[in-house]
């Protein structure tokens, strides 16, 4: 499944957008090999090498629209392709402030649609999140030293969704 993905990435131009740390295809294989290196499940790894096929509202650069979700799926498997849009679908401004909360809201950016994501749904994403926010932050001290602050504070709130292996490489990387 990983080769079927890599081959789309490399179809949608993910090595010619450029990112820090190199290319965006580079920082995907990195956050899914630090999700590999914090345990996570398959899904979740695949996920990570993913997690920009639809853009983000961080990063708005779109591999694939949404209409290619099929074409997703069979490369990586429904549950990973559904957390790859889970993490793309975010509205960051409305849903990041109660993620750690049993009534978190969650505002699907795309549809506008809001939702209550259970405790491993925002687990996943705070754990997603959290790999390719300090990704960034590793390969790029300008990076680090603009947002490493503001990242260290929301993922010391995230602290209850977030794994000990993520947590811990958040205090290395930030703290």
């Amino acid at each position: 499944m990983t080769e079927q993905a890599l081959v789309m990435l490399r179809m949608a131009g993910a090595e010619a957008i450029d990112h820090p740390g190199g290319n965006l295809l580079a920082h995907l294989q990195r956050v899914s090999a630090l999700l590999a290196s914090w345990g996570a499940r398959p899904a979740l790894v695949s996920a990570g090498l993913c997690h920009a096929f639809y853009g983000t509202d961080g990063f708005p650069a779109t591999l694939l629209p949404l209409d290619r979700r099929a074409d997703v799926t069979q490369a990586i498997g429904e549950e990973a392709e559904a957390l790859v849009y889970f993490y793309a679908s975010c509205d960051r401004k409305t849903s990041y402030r109660t993620l750690t909360a049993d009534c978190a809201e969650f505002t699907d950016r795309f549809t506008g649609a809001r939702n209550r994501p259970t405790a491993h749904q925002r687990r996943d994403f705070a754990e997603l999140t959290a790999a390719n926010e300090l990704d960034i932050a590793a390969v790029s001290p300008e990076m680090r030293g603009r947002f490493g602050p503001a990242l260290l504070e929301l993922f010391t709130r995230w602290r209850p969704l977030l794994s000990e292996p993520a947590w811990e490489h958040c205090r290395n990387v930030l703290g």
